[in-house]
């Protein structure tokens, strides 16, 4: 953009620990919906809800607090960013192979284009950016 604005858009929702994963899940497609995602680029769009059902797990069942979802679009990346009220970094661990949970941030780190974790006064926040694939620009 020749002025140097950034055109963006986004969106944010509360998904507290008695709605579960799914309400997060269910809000998410509708802005993927609402971007074209799911015409233009569904596999990028399935890679944005296993990673949203991950972040929001991870608030629940590690910081045992709600998430504050947030999806900001700025034309080149989607940017899923979980608020958490644990000050806590998030801990990538290798489960064993007959574990049943432990692979969230092992996921994320490979469906996201990056992501990372930000320290706030009220806890963290672990963004991940998702580019659409080159072919729907």
């Amino acid at each position: 953009m020749s002025d140097g604005s950034i055109k963006a858009v986004g969106w944010a929702r509360s998904i507290p620990i008695g709605s579960g994963v799914k309400a997060a899940r269910d809000w998410t497609r509708e802005r993927l919906d609402d971007l074209g995602w799911w015409r233009t680029d569904p596999e990028t769009a399935d890679d944005v809800l296993l990673a949203v059902s991950e972040l929001v797990t991870n608030a629940h069942v590690h910081a045992h607090s709600a998430a504050q979802l947030v999806l900001a679009w700025d034309a080149e990346c989607l940017h899923v960013t979980v608020h958490d009220a644990s000050p806590l970094p998030p801990e990538a661990r290798e489960p064993g192979a007959d574990a049943l949970g432990g692979r969230g941030l092992l996921l994320v780190d490979a469906l996201a284009d990056t992501w990372s974790a930000y320290p706030c006064p009220k806890g963290k926040d672990v963004t991940a950016c998702f580019s659409p694939s080159a072919s729907t620009g």
